[in-house]
């Protein structure tokens, strides 16, 4: 046995020369891109042949949906897919694929969890892109350990991206997560692929956002916006206004500010509710992080003037969106300002900026397209920091309204009665 292994990591060590990369010549082989422009974006493109894609998500959320059209428009291109499933039945899955109107053409199906079955299916098909649904259920005798286990998930990764690398085939592998919402099993297993995508939504929303959050062949933070119906997954090419097509004109305690997701800019809607409380105030935040919260409530009291601490504050991004950028410190501000004195915000006016803890307001990037995409879905006017004015803005007809101080944007944002 020991022998063996000697043997073929001598050959290897012999095959594979160390060379200077001077005298490299490699052929650059362009991705394939598919038929959905929302999965091109987050991929950077396309699909990179020889790549590892890791799609990981919440249950039910639609990873299996999504991979199932995915391949569906891959073998629409004339190219062969396999896709092996673990967790259905073949019965269940070309139901589910007749549920999506997938015809199969081109589309290879097999519904195995043995890991050396699914390898030599791998290699006597020779596909042009496989699909691993889920990772989770492969498994190898020899490893110890059930199906899921930290061993079993390690090696059965190992040897299906050492043949995606072989045989310079794209393989997407989808992953479960955990109930705080991260990857299941070891994290090594997000170093070891090439790219981890993200399929996040809520239970009670039909909006599905697919976020990268790693890439070895593009950008990261990418994300594409997609809607769950019965036909399955559908894009949705302008998401800013499929998120404010049910904003109420004139609400108090509302706020639009734009976002930049990636590449690609999002307007959303902030709401924000006060009431007074009669024993520990509470602070709920939807969308935004908590601490970010505490931080703008405690900046409006010393800063601008607000009386918050007898007082409910609770902040929801509209539509189930989670925000982590600081250039919605302003919209948040503004929003529990505008609930509290019963003031409403103009409809017509964007806010964006982040807040610092002094109670100034500090430049953030992209100004140009956030004001932008503000001007393209109808608004006329939109509260900026003074820092940004530095930087170019494309003139779209938008009045540009600058304030250096948080209670500068109030007085500037805020509609007197």
């Amino acid at each position: 046995m020991d022998s063996a292994k000697t043997k073929v990591g001598s050959s290897s060590l012999v095959e594979n020369l160390p060379v200077e990369m001077i005298h490299m010549d490699v052929e650059e082989r362009p991705r394939f891109a598919t038929s959905s422009t929302e999965f091109n974006r987050v991929l950077g493109g396309g699909v990179v042949r020889g790549s590892v894609v890791l799609l990981s998500g919440d249950p039910g959320i639609g990873k299996s949906t999504i991979l199932l059209q995915l391949a569906a428009l891959i073998a629409g291109q004339g190219k062969k897919v396999l896709y092996v499933s673990g967790e259905e039945s073949a019965h269940q899955t070309k139901a589910r694929a007749d549920r999506l109107g997938i015809k199969g053409e081109g589309f290879y199906l097999l519904c195995e969890t043995h890991l050396e079955t699914i390898l030599h299916h791998l290699k006597e098909t020779s596909p042009e892109l496989a699909v691993i649904d889920s990772i989770q259920t492969v498994f190898l005798e020899e490893v110890g350990g059930a199906s899921g286990s930290m061993s079993q998930i390690r090696e059965c990764a190992l040897q299906l991206i050492r043949w995606a690398k072989t045989s310079d085939t794209p393989l997407f592998v989808t992953g479960h997560v955990t109930k705080e919402g991260t990857l299941a099993g070891p994290r090594i297993l997000e170093h070891m692929v090439d790219v981890v995508l993200y399929l996040e939504g809520s239970s009670f929303s039909s909006h599905r956002l697919l976020r990268g959050v790693k890439n070895r062949f593009g950008s990261t933070n990418e994300v594409g916006v997609f809607e769950m119906r019965e036909q399955g997954m559908v894009e949705i090419s302008n998401p800013s206004q499929y998120f404010l097509s049910s904003r109420f004109q004139g609400a108090i305690g509302s706020v639009v500010s734009p976002i930049v997701e990636g590449t690609r800019p999002l307007l959303v809607e902030i709401q924000a509710l006060t009431t007074t409380s009669y024993g520990v105030p509470r602070r709920v935040a939807n969308g935004i992080d908590f601490n970010r919260l505490l931080l703008l409530i405690a900046v409006l009291t010393k800063r601008a003037g607000l009386q918050l601490a007898n007082q409910d504050v609770i902040i929801n991004v509209v539509g189930g969106l989670k925000i982590n950028e600081p250039a919605v410190d302003l919209a948040v501000a503004m929003a529990i300002a505008s609930s509290l004195t019963d003031h409403e915000v103009d409809s017509c006016l964007a806010v964006v900026g982040e807040v610092g803890l002094s109670g100034e307001v500090r430049a953030i990037s992209h100004i140009d397209r956030r004001v932008a995409e503000a001007a393209r879905q109808g608004f006329t006017r939109c509260i900026v920091p003074k820092g940004c004015l530095d930087s170019p803005i494309a003139d779209c007809g938008m009045k540009i309204v600058a304030a250096d101080s948080i209670r500068e944007a109030l007085e500037k944002g805020i509609l007197p009665r």
